[in-house]
This record gives C-alpha cells, structure tokens and sequence, in this order.
C-alpha cells in the first residue's frame, strides 16, 4: 500500500514550511533513515528522513514550494504500484473532509483545515460549553485569553491553536498606530524582489506583536570596562578558551538576573511569572535576520561554559543547524552590536521576555576619574523593558548591579 508524505509539524508555533531541497527522485528506491528531503520551519533548517521503504513514487511539490503542515508531499510505495486513486482520495479528504479523518492519523492541532479564520463573535447560545485543544486552552491560560469570546476554526468549531495565535495577531494590529499608505515606486529593471523565507515571516510577526502589545521604555548606562578589560586579560591567561566581553556580559547579566527576579520574569495575560531558572537568549546575527539561542542556567556556569555555548551556538546558526530546543526557555535577551563598531542602539523585546540588553561597543572617552581628567573604556547599554512588568526603578536598581558587577568583576566570585 502506498504511504502518503506529508509535511510535518516541526515545532509548536510551525503553520507552514518550505521545502528547499529533495534529496531523492522519482523512482529512486528509499529506505527508513534516508534523507528525503529539507524543510526551511520558522525557526531552522532541518532534514527530514524517511519512515518507510519503498520507492519513491510522486513528488507533489518541488524545491522553494511553501507546504501548510499536514500538506501533502510525496507518495512512497512499491516499485510500479498504482498510486493515484490513494493519493486523490487523500487530497479530497484534505481539502474538506477533515472532519472524516482517523482521529489518531494525525496530531490534532495539525490538521490542516478550511473553515472560517477566527473572530470575535459571541458563542452559540444553544452550546455554552467552549470545544478547545488542550493546547489552546493552555496558550488561552497563559495569554489571559476568554475562550467564550473566540470562535473555532476546528472541526465542529472547536478553537485549536491557529485561532488563539490568530486572535494575539488581530489585537497587536489593532493596537498598532495607524499608518498612512505611501504609494510605492514603480519597480525598475535593475530591482530585487527577495521572497521571505519562513523565518523572515515569522521574525516580523513576532516583533510586530511584540512592539506593539508590549508597552517598551528604555534605560541607559554607562559603564566603565577598564577592570574588565584587565581581568579578561589575566582570565584568557589561565583559560581554556578565550573568554570574549560578550561572555563577561552574559556572565554578569545572570548574577544581576539572580538578585533581581522581576526582570528575569514573561507577562502571561493574567499573571506575571518571576523564572526560577536563569536562561539568557544570545541574539546570534544569520543571513535572513537574528536567531536567538539558549544558554541555560547561564548563572551557575562559567566564563569558559558560557564561551563553548556560544560559540557551539553560533556555528549552528551559521550552519542553519539550530534545533528548536536550542531556541527554547529564554528568560532575558541579550543584543550585543558592539563588534559591529555600534555604540548605542535599542532592541525590541524577545518574546516572552520582559526585558531585552542592548550592548554597544568599547570607546575610549574622556571620563573624570579622582577629579582628574582622563581617559576610560566606556560601553552603553539600553534595556528595553515591558512596562507591564518591570518598572523604572526596577530597570534602574538591575542596571545599577549590572554596572557595579562589570566595573569590578572580582564580584563575580562572591
């Protein structure tokens, strides 16, 4: 019997994917564990293998083709089987006859279905009790979302979690400033149109939101790196890889996130949740924009854990071979354009973070030291803070340990 492919669901915020590369042909014969082909998801590249032997029979979508999860890819089956009845059906079925399905042929929340988008229409009155996932009904608690104001796009209108992802979506824009139309220039000969890649999109979509139902402030520091300067020199003496300022950084954000929980905190819709765990994202910078990898417990590791971290971290990125766990669990966000001859800048908020630092580059400047003028190595940091969360003073007091921690790193080892 022939198997139908289908496109899976790679991680939990995944609604399409673009297959970039197959690996296989028409007719070549494939066996469990070979590479089928390469899916571009919102957050990696990741190759995907096969679970069945056979041949492959059909391809339904070529290279750089955007697939919903679910959509249907290839036809695996034995060599000159008759595959075409199985895989109409399957279409057919796909396009409208979900709801006919096996219930186990697929994971609920990745059916790909084509009833309404959801609104904000009341609930039937016939039916007061809400048809949810467990999933958006989790995403809905965590998002201090009234499941009786949704209406579902699932099967027999149950809400799954396209419908809560899509009402996040509908109340950022609607909150966002309006914005008058510009007329665009008309497109010469020598112009680029560049198609967006899967993480472009959700890169976008995940700012938006963020920019626009987080309400940001910023605070500003000045910090003088001379100690820290003359400590990393005398640390890369001893060790075993060479500590960067970026380490030190991360280092003693998470010592300051220790002794202020509210900043290492997500706002959940109804709640705010202070992290036990300190997990600092990195912003790592990649062709098509930023991925933000993980160091966990960043606090109990050292200089030297922190730097194999990253720099494992950041040849994965380079390589497109991050996987989602490696993206996962960030409590604070740290930007670091310092390398980039960037003095100063602001960043935008990293979901589900309440906070995000934005570091800038070492300068040599004029600073009053001892009532003597001279010179110092100063670096600007800005903290972008969800005000929902975090408060002036708040920000103020954390930035204040920060700089105290980075201008006498020796306190590191209290």
């Amino acid at each position: 019997m022939a198997e139908i492919l289908r496109m899976p669901l790679l991680s939990d915020t995944m609604t399409e994917g673009t297959l970039i590369t197959w690996f296989k042909k028409v007719g070549d014969a494939v066996e469990v564990g070979d590479p089928l082909f390469e899916v571009e998801t919102d957050k990696a590249v990741m190759e995907q293998t096969s679970y069945f032997d056979g041949f492959l029979l059909h391809i339904e979508v070529q290279e750089n083709s955007v697939v919903p999860v679910q959509g249907i890819i290839a036809v695996i089956g034995e060599e000159g089987e008759d595959y075409k009845a199985e895989l109409e059906a399957e279409k057919a079925r796909s396009n409208g006859s979900v709801a006919g399905a096996p219930k186990d042929a697929v994971p609920e929340e990745a059916l790909v279905e084509t009833t309404s988008t959801p609104s904000l229409e009341s609930p039937s009155t016939t039916d007061t009790r809400v048809k949810a996932s467990p999933l958006a009904k989790k995403m809905a608690e965590d998002q201090g979302i009234d499941l009786q104001s949704l209406k579902g796009s699932g099967t027999q209108g149950r809400i799954i979690k396209r419908d809560i992802e899509a009402y996040l979506q509908e109340k950022a824009t609607s909150t966002a400033p309006a914005v008058v139309a510009q007329p665009v220039a008309a497109a010469s000969p020598a112009d680029i149109d560049i198609p967006l890649s899967q993480m472009r999109k959700t890169i976008a979509r995940r700012l938006a939101e963020s920019k626009y139902s987080a309400p940001h402030f910023y605070l500003t520091v000045q910090i003088n790196m001379d100690k820290a300067i003359d400590a990393r020199k005398r640390i890369n003496e001893i060790s075993p890889t060479r500590v960067s300022f970026n380490d030190l950084v991360i280092k003693a954000a998470a010592a300051s996130l220790r002794m202020h929980p509210t900043i290492n905190s997500s706002w959940l819709g109804d709640k705010i949740r202070q992290n036990a765990a300190v997990n600092i994202g990195v912003a790592v910078a990649v062709d098509e924009g930023l991925l933000v990898p993980v160091v966990r417990n960043a606090d109990m590791k050292t200089l030297s854990q922190i730097n194999g971290e990253v720099r494992e971290y950041a040849g994965k990125a380079k390589d497109r071979r991050l996987t989602v766990d490696d993206m996962s669990g960030n409590t604070f966000t740290i930007s670091n354009l310092g390398m980039f001859g960037i003095e100063e800048f602001t960043a935008i908020i990293n979901p589900p973070d309440a906070c995000i630092l934005a570091v800038g580059g070492i300068v040599e400047s004029a600073i009053v030291k001892d009532g003597q003028l001279a010179i110092g190595n100063m670096m600007k940091v800005t903290m972008s803070c969800d005000h929902r969360v975090v408060d002036g003073a708040t920000g103020a007091k954390f930035l204040q340990t920060l700089k105290g921690i980075l201008e006498d790193p020796i306190r590191l080892l209290v």
